[in-house]
């Protein structure tokens, strides 16, 4: 079933670049490095380019999904499973989109109460959050578009702190190259999956773009651009902290950022960590926005009776997480059903709905 959306409310083609990378970049480029280095230590650059490689695969099966007569996720459900078990999988689907939103907004808060305010409480933090996030989301689409285009180019000038570290980089620490077997590699990939989510949502916003036939272009270039910069940061950290150091330190990049020092200034990664907002924004309220996209095609609920309800959920869950291990734990639960999702769910559905259409066009025959 094609959704229809009035040009006062979708974006230029361009926008799918930003809403792409900013989807992708959030929370975990602060941390991911001592993930993906468990297992391919200084390889783990390879295995990142292994997993960048399968996102633009799905990302083309993504494109295949989509089509005139089925724009978004709720309607491919429908055509490929009726409407019982259609609505059923994609409730499923917004579990997980919320699932990301409450990792990315818990994780967050955390980083604000290790590195910034120690005697903050969870509570404050979230209902502060909660509250932006409710005026951002239920302020449209193309407000949310606008976020992406900004939570891409503010951070992108603090590229210029890689300058730092640079200057105690040590080659040495790259070697031995190409020391791992394909299945370490393999599991490395996997582990790195989570830094590539949130692209998956344009599932749901695809019938927000004006031009559908320019969107795949620009949203590979996005992802590819999302890849560069964890390669980028990989290569600067693998050379700048030896392995074993670098599996013990739970935020390598705040640790590279906390050696800037400027003469007017001790403590940069202060300011680095309030610059993230703009990082994190974009992907916690493009995910919440999918769920009420998800709730008013499923239910017909208003998006903002739904939006509130998500986000009181949210709030709750959030304050209730008082532990780093039970944040963890949530991260990697959430790591692997986006892992299912889109290298197990997205290409079965793909299989499904070319079975379907061709035996549709047999009958039609």
């Amino acid at each position: 079933m094609n959704i229809k959306v009035k040009e006062q409310f979708q974006v230029s083609t361009f926008f799918t670049f930003f809403l792409i990378h900013a989807s992708q970049t959030g929370i975990g480029i602060l941390s991911f490095q001592s993930q993906i280095s468990k297992v391919a230590q200084q390889d783990a650059w390879i295995s990142l380019i292994i997993s960048g490689v399968t996102i633009h695969i799905i990302l083309f099966i993504i494109f295949k999904l989509l089509d005139d007569n089925n724009n978004d996720l709720v309607a491919v459900n429908l055509h490929c499973f009726g409407k019982r078990i259609g609505n059923l999988v994609s409730i499923l689907a917004l579990v997980y989109f919320w699932l990301a939103t409450l990792t990315v907004f818990r994780t967050y808060i955390e980083v604000i109460q290790i590195w910034v305010y120690p005697t903050i409480k969870t509570w404050q933090l979230c209902i502060i959050f909660g509250i932006t996030l409710y005026y951002l989301v239920s302020s449209g689409f193309r407000i949310l578009a606008g976020f992406s285009f900004w939570g891409v180019v503010i951070p992108s000038f603090l590229f210029v702190l890689i300058y730092f570290p640079i200057k105690h980089m040590n080659p040495i620490y790259l070697q031995p190259v190409f020391s791992h077997s394909f299945g370490e590699l393999l599991l490395s990939a996997k582990a790195s999956t989570f830094l590539f989510l949130g692209f998956e949502w344009i599932l749901m916003y695809y019938p927000f773009i004006k031009n559908p036939k320019g969107i795949s272009k620009w949203a590979h270039l996005g992802t590819l651009y999302t890849l560069i910069v964890y390669l980028i940061i990989t290569f600067v950290s693998f050379l700048y902290f030896n392995q074993e150091v670098i599996q013990q330190l739970p935020w390598a990049t705040l640790m590279m950022v906390k050696i800037v020092q400027f003469s007017f200034m001790e403590r940069f990664e202060y300011v680095f960590i309030f610059i993230w907002v703009f990082v994190i924004i974009p992907p916690l309220c493009i995910s919440l926005w999918a769920c009420t996209r998800i709730a008013k095609r499923t239910f017909s609920v208003p998006p903002k009776v739904s939006l509130g309800l998500f986000l009181f959920i949210l709030i709750i869950t959030s304050i209730n997480l008082k532990e780093l291990k039970s944040i963890e734990k949530l991260s990697n639960f959430t790591s692997d059903v986006g892992f299912g999702f889109i290298y197990v769910y997205i290409p079965f559905l793909f299989i499904v709905k070319t079975i379907i259409d061709t035996f549709f066009k047999k009958r039609v025959r």
